[in-house]
């Protein structure tokens, strides 16, 4: 009998469940793919692996092949292999292994990531790579992106290549207005010999006007590469909107600190205003409060359906450096004398 048995192999004990059979599988097979694997015994090590897991997978094999390690001296093929389970040789002869064999067993509507499976995704998921990021100066129409550890996946044959994220960075004027954006980035590229090289290179792209905050923009073809012909992944670009801080952003409405004299906030008065909208005439309204909300209506990020801008007072006391100031804050004083304010 072989030295180790099949579940050796796996790595399991022999009354492991089914599920925690498929599990260890599942990273074996991660693990010793010979396209991440340093191992030089890589090949032969996956073939075992996969000639064990179809053995134990199997309710009836696995029967059979329990009884058989429970007499040792019934059914034995030599060193390597048990007759009637595989017989699996290093070499892929009959009863080898063939990556075709995945798709069975990887056919349960199961991904590894999670949602709907498809075919093609199973040896891309083995080679998901980290996702990059397109994070620059706030402002700023020229980006880099480090896409080193993009995982182009390995593909079935004639596969499309892996989708990638990153992350872009725009100022709220371009949100407003629409805007050319450059970004550089370092992408996979798939060569004729089957490697895979990494290029870089500067994509033009357009900032769709009224695009909100964590919306994604996709560039079709821009992701990894194919394998054998297949086509690229897409690229899809989240966005982040960049903006002063007397500023925050809800959906598509803009909310923005304006500072006022105390005077504009108790007599009214009309005052011209920097917005992301552009200048702005405001009536501040007689006797305001600060943090009351004046909302331009529509005149949030221009979207689909426009938001609208608040702007949020906030009164501000000038300095006192001077005789006559603080001779008027004294008449002020005595003026309001009977005010009686809440604290």
């Amino acid at each position: 009998m072989a030295e180790k048995n099949y579940y050796d192999i796996l790595g399991v004990k022999k009354d492991a469940s089914d599920a925690d059979i498929k599990k260890k599988y599942r990273k074996l097979v991660r693990q010793f793919h010979p396209d991440v694997s340093d191992d030089p015994d890589a090949d032969n090590k996956i073939a075992e692996i996969n000639n064990a897991y179809e053995t134990l997978r199997d309710k009836d094999k696995r029967s059979e092949y329990d009884a058989m390690l429970d007499n040792p001296f019934a059914g034995q093929s030599g060193a390597g292999g048990f007759g009637g389970f595989g017989g699996q040789s290093a070499s892929g002869g009959q009863g080898g292994f063939r990556w075709e064999d995945i798709k069975d067993q990887f056919g349960d509507g199961e991904a590894f990531g999670g949602g709907g499976f498809r075919f093609d995704d199973i040896f891309s998921a083995f080679g998901r790579g980290a996702r990059g990021s397109a994070g620059g100066q706030a402002g700023s129409r020229t980006q880099s992106s480090g896409f080193d550890q993009f995982g182009g996946g390995f593909g079935a044959q004639d596969s499309k290549g892996q989708d990638q994220h990153a992350e872009i960075t725009v100022d709220l004027a371009s949100v407003y207005s629409g805007d050319d954006y450059s970004i550089k980035l370092n992408v996979p590229v798939r060569q004729p010999n089957g490697s895979v090289e990494y290029e870089n290179k500067t994509l033009k792209i357009k900032i769709p006007k009224g695009i909100t905050d964590g919306k994604q923009i996709r560039l079709a073809g821009q992701g990894a590469a194919g394998m054998s012909g297949g086509k690229n992944g897409d690229l899809f670009l989240k966005v982040k909107i960049s903006h002063t801080s007397n500023i925050r952003i809800e959906g598509a409405d803009v909310y923005q600190t304006v500072n006022i004299a105390p005077w504009e906030a108790a007599l009214g008065d009309k005052i011209n205003i920097s917005t992301p909208a552009g200048t702005l005439g405001v009536t501040i309204p007689k006797n305001s409060k600060s943090g009351s909300n004046l909302r331009l209506k529509g005149k949030g990020i221009p979207a689909k359906q426009a938001g609208d801008l608040y702007l949020t007072l906030n009164i501000v006391n000038p300095d006192i450096s001077s005789e006559a100031a603080t001779k008027a804050y004294e008449h002020l004083k005595h003026a309001f004398a009977d005010t009686a304010i809440n604290r």
